[in-house]
């Protein structure tokens, strides 16, 4: 009876339109209340690289803020960073997780012989973007999750990749002190909520060109050491300041250690090989050759055994646990000085008391490496890590699914406040991507299709019912009049 006296003032169609408006209203609320989270919600993380910067630097003289970055958070004592320790090649390592010879920024000075172009750090050729697309950065990959990222002076991070910037960026300028680089960094992590970076990077080259000309068993080093740990400090108190200190996770960290030289230690290949039959790609303690055409063997047997210090390989050769083999820019002919060498084409060239680039597994050449924030434990030492195990920590830390990649996050969950519900290594061979979260549960659609069928069936009951009260009334009517209208309010 409720049904026939709401239909005597208003059409079918009027009064199903009624009764599902709140269903549709509960469904968008619904989806509302399960959409993504605020942008305001979202991890944040700042990495930071101290270039150079030895994993025992920290002992060596005071350092406050670095301790107190451990006593409030995580220290590793020992990081395998990637072979070969350069500037370059690790950096890039630290933000995608990848081997040299995977993401292809295999040393500071490289040669593509496909490109038929050279690469070096002291060029703008580092601006051309074929030389990192075979892989893809962190700050990109943020990006293209919904997130933002910020990079001041990071290597390759003011060079377009796979399209992409950093949301915010500065081009590389060694003239730029320490502080502004902070200063920009703490701008954008405190820019409005639309604006403000989830994903940031900082660089700065010190203590490594002190390193290289001073030698890192000099004194004068722990002047260097101790301007560093101001340095840190100023970052720490800027965080503060800005009200970011609990809610940034800190990364900081080094691409490489630096081994003490002599110049009693030089090893001269026009000794050994004339000038005329290789070509010279990279520079000391790990040098590529390019034999000129047709002299590959008569430069590798000149070189093989040449000098007790300096280990020769064939490309195909290189120890696998380099990880340093399948890649184009990879010399057909690899030399690399034992620790505390240099090889030079003669004693003309420019001579360094400290460098780096030797064996991985060296401890000369292990960085440094501290973190704090929400996502750590608290004065946490753990024995061991590797540099790439770093990045699918941090896509855990940013809540974004990692790339494939030569890490693992089971090995690095022990440095989190809580582990994964369920850690899985990504080594090689990563699992497939998921589908894409939609947001919502189902459950809302479900709850408007059962009240539709409710709806419809009333309807079809009341009709029924008035159909069979008007019979008389109704067998001189159309059928062909009737049936568009019972389609209309039906939808059938």
């Amino acid at each position: 009876m409720l049904g026939l006296s709401l239909l005597g003032g208003c059409s079918p169609l009027l009064f199903l339109l009624v009764l599902l408006l709140p269903l549709v209203s509960l469904h968008r609320l619904n989806h509302q209340e399960r959409s993504e989270p605020s942008v305001t919600d979202r991890p944040k993380l700042l990495l930071v690289s101290f270039d150079g910067f030895r994993w025992d630097y920290i002992d060596r003289v005071p350092t406050p803020n670095f301790r107190s970055i451990m006593d409030e958070g995580v220290l590793v004592e020992y990081v395998e960073n990637a072979y070969i320790t350069k500037t370059f090649p690790n950096h890039y390592s630290l933000v995608t997780g990848l081997y040299a010879e995977t993401h292809g920024i295999v040393a500071n000075e490289m040669y593509d012989p496909a490109l038929n172009m050279s690469f070096s750090m002291e060029t703008d050729s580092i601006y051309d973007s074929r030389w990192w697309e075979e892989a893809v950065p962190l700050w990109v990959t943020v990006q293209k999750a919904g997130g933002r990222s910020g990079a001041a002076m990071w290597p390759g991070s003011d060079v377009k990749i796979h399209g992409l910037f950093p949301n915010q960026y500065l081009q590389y300028n060694a003239s730029v002190s320490f502080e502004t680089r902070v200063e920009w960094i703490i701008e954008w992590f405190s820019a409005p909520k639309e604006e403000a970076v989830d994903f940031g990077v900082l660089y700065w080259e010190e203590p490594d060109e002190s390193g290289h000309n001073l030698g890192p068993q000099s004194s004068l080093m722990d002047v260097v050491i101790a301007g560093i740990d101001e340095k840190l400090g100023f970052l720490l108190n800027e965080l503060k300041k800005a009200g970011l200190y609990e809610k940034v996770n800190l990364i900081v960290t080094s691409d490489h250690g630096m081994a003490q030289l002599s110049a009693d230690n030089i090893i001269e290949l026009d000794e050994y090989v004339s000038r005329d039959m290789y070509t010279w790609v990279d520079k000391s303690p790990v040098v590529g050759i390019l034999p000129k055409e047709g002299k590959f063997d008569e430069v590798y047997n000149s070189l093989l055994d040449a000098n007790p210090n300096m280990a020769v390989y064939k490309k195909d050769d290189i120890p696998e646990h380099f990880h340093y083999r399948h890649n184009i820019r990879i010399m057909p002919i690899l030399l690399e000085a034992k620790e505390g060498w240099t090889i030079m084409q003669n004693r003309t060239g420019h001579f360094m008391l400290g460098n780096h680039g030797y064996d991985n597994t060296l401890r000369s050449m292990q960085p440094v490496f501290v973190a704090r924030g929400p996502a750590f434990r608290q004065n946490y030492v753990k024995t061991s890590m590797r540099s790439v195990d770093l990045y699918p920590l941090m896509c855990h830390i940013l809540s974004i699914r990692p790339l494939p990649n030569n890490g693992s996050l089971l090995n690095v969950q022990d440095l989190l406040s809580s582990l994964p519900d369920s850690p899985t290594p990504i080594p090689n061979h990563p699992p497939p991507t998921p589908p894409k979260a939609s947001g919502y549960s189902y459950a809302p659609v479900v709850g408007s299709f059962l009240g539709v069928v409710m709806v419809l069936g009333f309807l079809v009951v009341y009709v029924i019912l008035v159909t069979l009260k008007q019979r008389p009334s109704l067998k001189h009517r159309s059928w062909e009049m009737s049936q568009p209208l019972l389609q209309e309010d039906l939808h059938l």
